[in-house]
């Protein structure tokens, strides 16, 4: 099956989302819960698996698409907005989170881009969504976010989010970064992943920073995020005391005495 071609744009600065126009018979498929808003003209259909080409047709292949979203945390449906109308028609859809929406071309980096597990946000039909575990024991023990990650195939256009602000990181052969395991958004097939330990106790126990860092070698291109959503979940928690956060009232003059008569 052939990729879509779609045109798109996006919009937004910190709270992003993306419009794609869609041909008479285009179609995209987007993340469960992730369409923002869709013309007239434009039909949704939920699948079981990724809805994919490459997904299979019997049970037994919807199943398997169904099983690798659900190993990346994922929905095991997939929406698919195709147009039935006449005319062009456009379909929104909005980043969960603050940062920016990437969109990547598949052709252009050799047919597979690796995400982390939660990134990714829509794609033009015919992309494959996949699962990529890590080959390497270190990185499949220690690797936090990035034991198991999203694989996008196919040669159409894909797009995903990456929180906060966003490096783009193009390394040569041989070349390596250290990066927070959580920070790590995607990064080519070319890019070898593996995790490494710190190396001083006392760094590991005291910096804050945990255990293990993730280690990007080239060649290839890797997308970096300042803020991956399980540390923005952390510090949400941390603040939250009907979750056994402290809150620390900020901005407040009452305080504690502000809470009680606000109802909380």
């Amino acid at each position: 099956m052939a990729m879509d071609v779609i045109d798109y744009e996006i919009f937004g600065r910190d709270m992003q989302y993306v419009e794609i126009e869609l041909d008479p018979g285009e179609a995209a498929i987007g993340e469960a819960g992730a369409m923002m808003m869709m013309e007239d003209g434009i039909q949704m259909d939920t699948v079981f698996g990724d809805g994919s080409a490459n997904q299979g047709s019997g049970l037994f292949g919807k199943l398997m698409g169904a099983g690798k979203r659900l190993l990346t945390g994922e929905s095991l449906f997939t929406t698919i907005f195709h147009n039935e109308g006449h005319g062009k028609r456009r379909v929104a859809f909005a980043a969960p989170y603050p940062g920016q929406i990437v969109p990547v071309q598949l052709s252009d980096v050799g047919g597979t881009l690796m995400c982390q597990k939660d990134a990714f946000l829509c794609a033009a039909r015919g992309v494959s969504l996949g699962i990529g575990f890590q080959k390497k024991l270190g990185a499949g023990l220690f690797g936090g976010e990035g034991f198991i990650l999203q694989k996008l195939e196919g040669d159409g256009l894909a797009f995903f989010h990456a929180g906060g602000a966003l490096a783009v990181k193009q390394l040569a052969a041989g070349e390596t970064l250290r990066v927070d395991t959580g920070c790590v958004a995607a990064f080519e097939s070319t890019v070898d992943f593996d995790i490494q330990y710190v190396g001083k106790v006392k760094s590991a126990l005291f910096s804050g920073e945990g255990l293990f860092t993730a280690t990007l070698r080239g060649p290839g291109r890797v997308w970096i995020q300042s803020l991956p959503l399980s540390r923005l979940a952390d510090r949400i928690v941390q603040s939250a005391p009907s979750a056994g956060g402290q809150s620390r009232e900020e901005g407040s003059l009452l305080g504690g005495l502000g809470r009680l008569i606000d109802g909380d």
